[in-house]
């Protein structure tokens, strides 16, 4: 009877512990699946739907994702072989390694490799100032050509993804743009490309490395382009093979550069688990807000006797407690000047 009794309590407390360990591990496994991204979205590229969502439309900083379009606008007017020379502007950019020193001269296919692989801010503006003339002018044309491509809640003002005045896209929209981008060999080699060695026309050599890390590890992966500011966080855009079919991912808003790429390999597990029939398709929306396109400051209801200044222009808002007290002031000093010019026998 005892031997029948612990064994009994022995298979209770084996139950109790494989429970136990099975909630553990799909609680973990539950936590790995969240997207950590502001914004999320994967895209089968053959029917054009949402295999996964999470606020795909929401309107967010795009970084260096812009470069993509920089490069789609430059290919279209500039030969690969054509020579640029570094601007003064262009060159006091602010960027990452490699610096671009005036007068240098880089040929538009190793600048577009700058800018795609490395994400240098002073090649973009190169590409740009060689097309339009100006930053300001070349914009115009990015902003042209996201609306032809469908892109339509995408909107630049530089072209490098510094940050910007009124600058936002999405990741249903960068998917769009990436779609586009692939049809170009040169930027379709440049996104795919690990390492890459950059001479400039005097002879000076930069050995740059691809930002995009899963290019060491996703074998399907065709190649995509990454960003970073603070206010944006880590952002990337990318396209894959995944069944012999292609997908796009994008991702925007992401806290750190390592869960930029654990975001990515999740996004494209669940791209798998929708095409073999797995799961079904769905969209998360949650409370995150949109870019906010001014910053100024309205007036609430609790500052109306109180004196009010706007965020930008410092513009001071008198309230109505205010307008009063100078009303009655005035009306005492004008009855005082009268008072005085009837003794004194004078017109006011």
């Amino acid at each position: 009877m005892k031997k029948t009794v612990r064994g009994e309590g022995f298979s209770y407390n084996v139950r109790i512990f494989l429970a136990i360990f099975l909630l553990l591990l799909l609680g973990s496994y539950s936590q790995a699946e969240e997207v950590d991204a502001s914004s999320a979205v994967v895209v089968d590229a053959q029917s054009g739907k949402i295999l996964y969502g999470k606020n795909p439309h929401l309107k967010l900083p795009p970084a260096s994702t812009t470069k993509l379009v920089t490069a789609i606008v430059a290919l279209e007017r500039l030969s690969p072989q054509d020579h640029i020379t570094i601007s003064r502007k262009a060159a006091k950019t602010q960027s990452v390694s490699p610096k671009l020193l005036e007068g240098e001269v880089y040929t538009v296919h190793d600048l577009i490799y700058l800018a795609l692989m490395r994400s240098v801010n002073s090649a973009a503006v190169a590409l740009a100032e060689a097309v339009a003339g100006s930053e300001d002018k070349f914009v115009a044309l990015m902003n042209e050509k996201v609306k032809k491509i469908g892109a339509n809640d995408t909107r630049f003002s530089n072209a490098s993804g510094l940050p910007g005045k009124n600058q936002y896209t999405t990741v249903y929209d960068l998917t769009k743009i990436i779609s586009h981008a692939l049809s170009y060999p040169l930027i379709k080699e440049a996104i795919h490309t690990r390492v890459f060695l950059v001479r400039s026309e005097d002879g000076k050599e930069h050995f740059i490395q691809n930002t995009n890390q899963l290019l060491w590890s996703e074998d399907n992966m065709i190649g995509g382009k990454t960003g970073y500011t603070r206010m944006a966080k880590h952002c990337f855009v990318s396209a894959s093979k995944i069944q012999n079919r292609l997908v796009y991912t994008a991702l925007l808003g992401v806290p750190n550069r390592e869960k930029l790429w654990k975001d990515t390999e999740i996004l494209l597990a669940k791209a798998e688990d929708v095409l073999s029939g797995k799961n079904e398709a769905y969209v998360q929306l949650t409370d995150e807000k949109p870019v906010i396109k001014t910053a100024y400051k309205k007036v609430k209801a609790s500052d109306k006797n109180k004196s009010v200044y706007k965020a930008k222009g410092k513009k001071k808002i008198v309230a109505k407690k205010d307008i009063n007290t100078k009303k009655k002031v005035g009306k005492k000093l004008q009855q005082k000047r009268e008072s005085n010019a009837k003794i004194n026998s004078r017109s006011i």
